[in-house]
């Protein structure tokens, strides 16, 4: 199991991000968190920005297909795009994965 990050500028982009990949069957759910502040350099200049964060519960063979997914639909040009492994989750939760996600 990975859960994969990424962020988006505003709730209506995380929102449409997030039902697009559920309707693709890249995960088996996605979480929009609240606005968040982030801080970040960018072209060599600190950034402050508003931005919700995605955190989509997926399959590990799913991941290359997502990042593409993520790219293609993403209003920016380079979005943070990070997995981490789900060391442990319960079995129920990853046979209902597993099986909604093949």
């Amino acid at each position: 199991m990975l859960i994969v990050l990424t962020t988006v500028p505003n709730i209506s982009e995380a929102e449409s991000l997030a039902a697009k990949i559920i309707d693709a069957r890249l995960a088996a759910c996605v979480q929009v968190l609240p606005q968040m502040t982030s801080f970040y350099v960018w072209e060599g200049e600190t950034q402050q920005d508003t931005e919700h964060l995605l955190l989509i519960k997926t399959l590990g063979s799913k991941y290359d297909e997502l990042e593409r997914f993520i790219i293609a639909n993403h209003s920016y040009s380079v979005p943070e795009i990070v997995a981490i492994n789900g060391e442990r989750a319960s079995i129920p939760y990853l046979s209902w994965m597993k099986e909604l996600l093949g």
